[in-house]
């Protein structure tokens, strides 16, 4: 794997693209860089072109100077792909990424393989969460960063009792990427995915290429029953919960999501 940057709309891009075959595209969840797929990226590689994307303002991307719409990320991937001479990409996103992932199946249906998005929502912010949120963000912006009493209610976001109990070296992973998100260009991610996020259902409903749909039997942030709704949004999509698994499935349960990815991506193919 080798480093990459394409200028975007949202500003120049960190990539981490190996292999060669078909193109799959990795993107993350806020507050998280490219190594989320670490686990993915070494299992596909030998048969595929994988391409790990560091999110606008994360990670070795650019620093974000404004909000953005969901429509602009999915320019991202486009040009992503047009910068490495890509014409069809399957997509596999969490969260933040899965949202995206579901906007570029709908809006670039001809250059879209399948889509497997993992741990996201179709929905609006509900009240509270936009609460829970705008706080944790302004908490962050006195402290400079997410750190002290912020770091433990992110974690409780992203992990289940499965993982703080079994999986210390994820713990260690998280906290260690959310600790060097940098809180200027991470509150704005925060604010355009979480507080202005759009319901995308009426938008998901045009979708006409293959969709697999994740949820962690544990996730906090997108419960099962959210992403049952998103599911329910998109025709023909398969949906499928991980058990054990809460809002960052990938990074806890990576061979099931690896064996998932793989039969789903076969089955297209």
């Amino acid at each position: 794997m080798e480093d990459r940057y394409v200028e975007t709309v949202l500003g120049r891009i960190r990539l981490r693209v190996g292999g060669s075959g078909p193109a799959m595209l990795f993107w993350p969840s806020l507050l998280m860089d490219g190594t989320l797929w670490a686990a993915q990226s070494a299992y596909f590689v030998d048969r595929y072109q994988v391409i790990v994307v560091d999110p606008p303002g994360h990670g070795g991307s650019e620093l974000l100077t404004r909000g953005f719409g969901f429509d602009e990320c999915a320019q991202v991937i486009v040009q992503i792909i047009d910068a490495l001479g890509v014409d069809r990409v399957h997509v596999i996103g969490n969260s933040w990424g899965g949202m995206i992932g579901g906007t570029f199946a709908a809006t670039y249906p001809e250059r879209v393989g399948v889509s497997v998005l993992m741990n996201a929502t179709a929905s609006p912010a509900g009240r509270r969460q936009k609460v829970e949120f705008a706080a944790l963000t302004r908490m962050a912006q006195l402290l400079g960063g997410i750190r002290g009493p912020l770091v433990k209610p992110v974690l409780d976001a992203f992990l289940g009792p499965t993982t703080f109990r079994e999986r210390p070296s994820v713990v260690a992973v998280v906290n260690e990427s959310v600790r060097r998100v940098v809180i200027s260009s991470g509150r704005r991610a925060v604010s355009s995915v979480v507080l202005r996020r759009p319901d995308q259902r009426e938008l998901f409903g045009r979708i006409r290429t293959r969709v697999l749909v994740v949820a962690g039997s544990e996730d906090a942030t997108f419960p099962v029953a959210e992403g049952r709704v998103m599911a329910d949004a998109i025709p023909g999509s398969r949906f499928v919960v991980l058990p054990g698994a809460a809002h960052l499935a990938a990074l806890e349960c990576p061979d099931e999501v690896n064996a998932l990815i793989e039969e789903f991506v076969a089955g297209h193919s």
